[in-house]
């Protein structure tokens, strides 16, 4: 009996050994791909069709690229020798100015790598410039310094377009990092950029408005820098943009020319928002209305129609939302809609 059960258990073996010794002759097999529920062509829903960042909001671009609607841009580095006056006038002393710096960052923005820089800015977010380099602009290859301690801080006074836009938000880390010096940027419109730099309060300007400009530079303000020929350096342009109510009740979209749409908002007495705030955008807007309205940069030049005319004495941003909430016309610049527009009636 012993015997047999050994013999039986002998065989279980051989039979084990040679079952295991033929699966793994066998090639694996592939395993089964988890399936997906069947889901039929018709159950995801068709994506829809991308909206327009501008149907958010209530106003749109109605009129462009009229040439009296360019709008250039200069930089100019402070005289440190300048009549600095205070607020009330009164002759400044002591007053410090960082040319170096002033000329470091004038250099830079002259350069190959910033005009690369402004060339492509906002192409791929906006899918058009932003801004667009002149042709016949002063260009720089001078070698820029690093900063050093006298040097390192910079005061740049300008206007809130190439703020607002995003454009110097995306210039100044560049130069910052590369050459050590930080960028202090002071924003508001032309005129109040200007005053700042007539107290003292900026190395340099980036401004908009030529008449305004000249008229730093007769005072005295201004300096021609090392490796250039004027004060004024004129480097970049975009345009301005009338802006309105999407229904254009004045049909400013179909004028003949920008002057001939401002013609159609007074007539019509349509409301419209003006910076009010001696800003280039301001003092390109009141060259546009008919001479015989008589309407300057002066608040008192619109006292008569203030049922139409808002005299805001604010910046940008907050006139484009005053627009936007009063459905009314106004004159921008284009960068800065475009910003305000893609944030979805914004500025940051």
């Amino acid at each position: 009996m012993k015997k047999t059960l050994l013999i039986l258990l002998a065989l279980l073996m051989l039979m084990n050994v040679f079952g295991c010794a033929s699966r793994e002759a066998e090639p694996a097999a592939e395993p089964t791909p988890t399936q997906a529920p069947a889901v039929e062509a018709t159950a995801e829903p068709a994506p829809a069709e991308a909206t327009e960042p501008e149907d958010a909001l209530n106003i749109a671009i109605l009129l462009e690229q009229d040439d009296a609607m360019i709008n250039n841009y200069s930089l100019l580095a402070v005289n440190e020798a300048a009549p600095f006056v205070d607020a009330d006038g009164n002759a400044v002393s002591d007053v410090a100015i960082n040319t170096v710096g002033a000329k470091a960052l004038v250099d830079w923005m002259l350069g190959d790598e910033a005009a690369n820089l402004i060339a492509n800015f906002g192409v791929e977010a906006y899918g058009e410039n932003l801004f667009y380099l002149r042709e016949d602009r002063p260009v720089s290859s001078a070698e820029i310094p690093q900063a050093t301690g006298e040097t390192g801080t910079i005061r740049l006074s300008t206007t809130t377009s190439v703020n607002d836009s995003g454009l110097l938000g995306s210039l100044l880390p560049v130069f910052e990092q590369e050459y050590g010096y930080t960028v202090e940027v002071a924003s508001a419109g032309t005129g109040k950029a200007i005053a700042a730099a007539k107290m003292g309060n900026a190395d340099l300007i980036l401004v908009h408005s030529k008449t305004q400009e000249e008229d730093f530079v007769a005072g005295g303000f201004a300096k021609v820098l090392e490796g250039y020929d004027a004060e004024r350096l004129t480097f970049m342009y975009n345009y301005f943009v009338l802006v309105g109510p999407k229904d254009d009740p004045a049909g400013c979209a179909g004028a003949g020319s920008v002057k001939d749409a401002f013609r159609l908002i007074a007539d019509g007495k349509y409301r419209f928002i003006s910076r009010g705030d001696l800003s280039g955008t301001h003092t390109k807007e009141v060259s546009l209305w008919p001479a015989g309205l008589g309407i300057t940069t002066e608040a008192d030049s619109v006292k008569n129609y203030t049922d139409w005319y808002t005299y805001s004495n604010a910046g940008m941003g907050v006139c484009l939302t005053m627009a936007n909430e009063m459905n009314a016309y106004i004159l921008s610049d284009k960068a800065t809609f475009l910003t305000f527009r893609a944030n979805g009636g914004a500025i940051w």
